[in-house]
């Protein structure tokens, strides 16, 4: 009777291993590579969430599921809503979707800088470089990235995370001239420099 009970009881430690091993496993990452904290993973069966997980400190998760197929919906705070649909899961095994959780940030959540670069006759410059830094409390400044004006003039930067202030600078042909922009939410912000170069006018 005692062997019978050993037999039963490894019997039931085998299942819920066997159990504990099914399921879904991955990283969650941004754009650039790096693992996003606390974001919510969803396991989804017919439009109902079955599980909810978080990823930990570096984006890893596991989360424990049935044999089956499964939408998995995974979100963050600052970043696009992401989907993987039909992931099977197989009796016995932990699937490792591996790098493929990839969210993009929300451009609702960013600040986007926009602007034109001028000369001193009011005339937009082309080619003209123009970057963006964060500025510290401290009046320090830390680079963010260079882009150059169109052929009108306009330069655009990629979203950027919530700061307290920013400074574009521009150049052109050895001229330069900067503004500071105070950013204190996620929008859209607009702004015009003005190099003192003036073009060659034709006699």
């Amino acid at each position: 009777m005692r062997k019978l009970g050993l037999i039963f009881a490894s019997i039931f430690l085998l299942s819920a291993a066997a159990f504990a091993q099914t399921g879904v496993k991955g990283k969650v990452r941004d754009p650039n590579g790096n693992g996003i904290a606390k974001a919510t993973i969803d396991a989804r069966q017919e439009g109902q969430t079955v599980r909810t997980t978080t990823s930990d400190s570096k984006g890893n998760f596991a989360i424990n599921l049935a044999p089956g197929l499964y939408n998995i919906g995974f979100e963050a705070n600052g970043y696009s809503l992401g989907v993987l649909y039909k992931i099977e899961v197989k009796n016995g095994k932990m699937r490792d979707l591996g790098d493929r959780l990839i969210l993009s940030r929300d451009r609702g959540s960013l600040v986007l800088v926009r602007g034109i670069v001028f000369d001193k006759d009011q005339f937009s410059i082309g080619g003209a470089k123009v970057e963006l830094y964060i500025v510290n409390d401290d009046g320090s400044e830390k680079k963010v990235t260079t882009v150059f004006t169109n052929i009108s003039g306009d330069f655009a930067f990629r979203g950027i995370d919530v700061v307290k202030k920013v400074r574009v600078k521009a150049s052109f042909r050895g001229f330069n001239a900067s503004k500071d922009i105070d950013v204190d939410q996620p929008e859209v912000y607009r702004t015009a420099i003005v190099l003192d170069y003036q073009r060659e006018r034709p006699n």
